[in-house]
């Protein structure tokens, strides 16, 4: 039986480093959170969420004892959230303190958040299993901390957390259950064998619900729906860690969403007037068919994929206008402009040549890269990483490559805090932005132009403004005599596309393989079991392709090198035992990468050969997520160093009036605060009765309150991260 990869690298940093030290109490619970993840639903939001907010009790736990450090929850005023904390008695042994106080934490913290997971018990079972090793009774629950009991204040940190991610405006309460959003597009019926009449789309630029017998997510797991609804279109509201003010939009198109970084909108379908190929949106996503030719390791095309060969893109080379994308994909044979670095730096030898077939490379980094079942999502998978990378016998645990070595628990969490915050804002930034724009995914675009015809050609059949263009040994019309053509000639005209056969063709996925033929086009599939298909959220913009360049910038400032420790980064494919939903691969294959970046640029490129996402979903991530990893680790580096520029609740209160009081009609707010700013208007039961969002540039706002009934409201005012200006008392005559 095929094993399944529940880790990237978690087995082969076993393997390869025999012999390092023992873990530390914060590697302990972030391995336990990883196994966690792998077991509860595939919801890359919510678990990059759980990463973030599991590193944050763990760094405070340790920084509140540091004279140096400054704490982000607990004693703070964090998005918002105020974490009163009176202080502790200094402990006599500050290690074991530490140590029970993030075990204590943690421990609360996972508990409650697993509390519904499809893991069940035994993902419980194992959190009160690691708890109970440290010597801990789970049933201490007090938090009164006041008698400097370490274990209680870990349950208060623990409580804290648990409480500000009620209110973080990710719906936690509701299983982070959308509130607003309504897909445009009815769901496709993706159920095993079947092909509908029409492939017809409502808005062939807005995503596609699809519909399954059973939809078994990327973890694994059967999930509650067979139409699994659009994960996080709401998420851009939740409480950030870096994001800025000032990269923040409101926009609304049916719903308010918060936008960061706004990435302006994708290519929108064109109404061609012959020359489809010229629509940048019919040549993305033909690109996407195209490449999908490459999944058959009959195919005797042998690449080399060492970093001698593959990486080294520079950030500013990334292609910015349509024609850059043209240059920087190659359309027919795969890949980027890369060309890998002729020496390893470390070792100051070149990179032996590693000689595979394009049909095997391909398919397994559209599995590797997505996770496969058993995933820790992209946020957890880079945690393996990290994890790896601090195992490695050659990385000296200097933070940020200067200063003294650090012991490997401040090492842990100091590095888990800075990837956690990019991650986590990765997921806020870039799910607000799917949710906004709402773009189509390939299946369900691919499918509608090819059952629309061809674009290329009016004197041609089957034309159609919004048909495929005609790419010859890729994209064609089916003729008489075709194998495709059926029994009658009733497919005469249609679309044929050279590509992944799809699951039909695989019977048991532990001997078949599907192999690449012509197909009709309405009955291309990604590279994904017929359970999944695509991801249940917008294609715009990759997720993958933000999270893996935010990650891979993070470890770069991290570690002080772009490079893996020793010049090289591996993870072994076995033969025919790590793909999972087909036979391969056909040998034994070493992925390799010299830099983070390296891998990270492949894992955007594994989307596009896996039929997940178009070129147009990939670049404006890799920017966006560069731009978070670097911001993220400088915010973490604040708090290390205890220089985080913090206002006091107290100084907003005093700078901010209300007037008049008591009012009327109207109510006028004066602050000193400048920048997009929410105002919170709550009832004296706690039953939010107005919410606005103003771009205050003015002294004074004004807001219409005919409509309230008399009584006591409490004001609250909140600037862009969250963070608390002020809060009030008023009445209404």
């Amino acid at each position: 039986m095929k094993k399944i990869t529940i880790g990237i690298f978690c087995l082969i940093s076993l393997l390869s480093f025999d012999g390092f030290a023992q873990h530390t109490v914060a590697r302990d619970w972030n391995e336990a959170l990883l196994e966690a993840i792998r077991s509860d639903f595939s919801r890359p939001t919510v678990h990059a969420r759980n990463l973030f907010h599991t590193s944050l009790v763990m760094y405070d736990a340790w920084a509140v004892f540091d004279s140096e450090a400054e704490t982000v929850l607990l004693g703070k005023t964090f998005g918002g959230f105020n974490c009163p904390f009176n202080g502790i008695t200094t402990p006599s042994d500050v290690d074991a303190a530490r140590h029970e106080v993030l075990s204590y934490a943690v421990f609360r913290l996972l508990s409650h958040r697993f509390a519904l997971s499809p893991g069940g018990q035994s993902t419980l079972n194992s959190f009160n299993d690691l708890l109970a090793s440290y010597g801990y009774d789970k049933n201490f629950t007090s938090i009164d901390y006041s008698s400097g009991s370490y274990a209680a204040l870990g349950n208060y940190l623990g409580a804290k957390m648990i409480e500000f991610g009620l209110q973080d405006n990710s719906n936690e309460q509701n299983g982070y259950a959308n509130e607003y959003y309504i897909p445009s597009n009815e769901p496709m019926i993706m159920q095993s064998g079947f092909y509908a009449d029409s492939y017809d789309l409502a808005d062939p630029n807005r995503w596609q619900p699809l519909a399954f017998d059973t939809f078994v997510d990327q973890s694994g797991n059967v999930f509650p729906a067979a139409t699994p609804p659009f994960l996080g279109p709401e998420w851009g509201d939740v409480t950030p860690f870096c994001l800025k003010n000032e990269d923040l939009e409101i926009l609304n198109d049916g719903f308010d969403s918060y936008v960061y970084n706004n990435p302006g909108p994708p290519a929108y379908i064109q109404n061609s007037n012959e020359d489809g190929i010229d629509d940048p949106y019919k040549w993305y996503f033909s690109l996407v068919a195209s490449w999908s030719s490459h999944l058959d390791p009959d195919n005797t095309t042998m690449i080399d994929i060492s970093p001698g060969s593959q990486g080294n893109i520079n950030f500013e080379d990334l292609p910015q206008t349509f024609e850059e994308y043209k240059l920087f994909y190659d359309f027919m044979e795969g890949g980027d402009p890369s060309t890998g670095r002729a020496l390893n730096p470390v070792t100051n030898m070149p990179y032996v040549p590693n000689m595979i077939k394009r049909g095997d490379y391909a398919r397994i980094l559209a599995e590797f890269w997505a996770d496969g079942p058993a995933s820790e999502t992209p946020p957890g998978h880079w945690f393996t990483i990290l994890n790896y990378v601090s195992d490695h016998p050659l990385l000296e645990k200097r933070f940020g490559g200067q200063g003294p070595i650090l012991n490997d628990l401040e090492w842990d969490v100091k590095s888990y805090l800075s990837l956690g915050g990019a991650m986590h804002d990765c997921a806020v930034d870039i799910w607000g932005i799917k949710g906004y724009y709402d773009y189509i995914r390939p299946v369900s675009a691919i499918r509608y132009m090819a059952w629309k015809g061809q674009s290329s050609d009016m004197s041609l059949p089957n034309y159609d403004p919004h048909g495929l263009p005609l790419i010859p040994g890729r994209i064609e019309l089916i003729e008489t005599g075709d194998p495709l053509s059926g029994d009658s000639d009733e497919n005469v005209g249609k679309i044929k596309i050279f590509a992944w056969k799809g699951p039909d063709y695989i019977s048991d996925p532990e001997t078949d393989i599907a192999h690449v033929d012509w197909i009709l086009g309405t009955k291309w599939w990604p590279y994904q079991r017929p359970t999944f298909v695509s991801p249940p959220f917008a294609g715009y913009l990759s997720g993958h392709s933000t999270f893996s360049r935010a990650a891979a910038e993070n470890l770069s400032l991290i570690t002080g090198s772009p490079y893996f420790p020793g010049g090289i980064g591996i993870f072994d494919a076995e033969q025919n035992e790590f793909l999972v939903f087909e036979e391969g691969p056909t040998q034994d294959i070493e992925l390799q990468w010299a830099t983070y970046t390296d891998a990270s640029d492949q894992c955007s490129l594994s989307r596009i050969w896996g039929g997940i996402h178009p070129p147009t979903d990939d670049i404006k991530g890799r920017i966006i997520g560069h731009k978070i990893g670097i911001d993220a680790y400088n915010l973490a580096l604040d708090y290390f160093n205890g220089t985080l520029s913090v206002v006091t609740p107290e100084e907003n209160l005093s700078a901010t009036k209300l007037f008049p009081v008591p009012f009327n009609n109207s109510l006028n707010i004066s602050s000193n605060y400048n920048g997009l700013m929410t105002i919170h208007l709550t009832s004296i039961d706690g039953k939010e009765v107005l919410k606005k969002t103003v771009n205050k540039q003015v002294n004074t706002v004004s807001l219409n309150t005919e409509t309230l009934p008399t009584g006591f409201y409490f004001v609250k005012l909140m600037d862009n991260n969250s963070n608390l200006i002020s809060v009030k008392k008023v009445i209404k005559n």
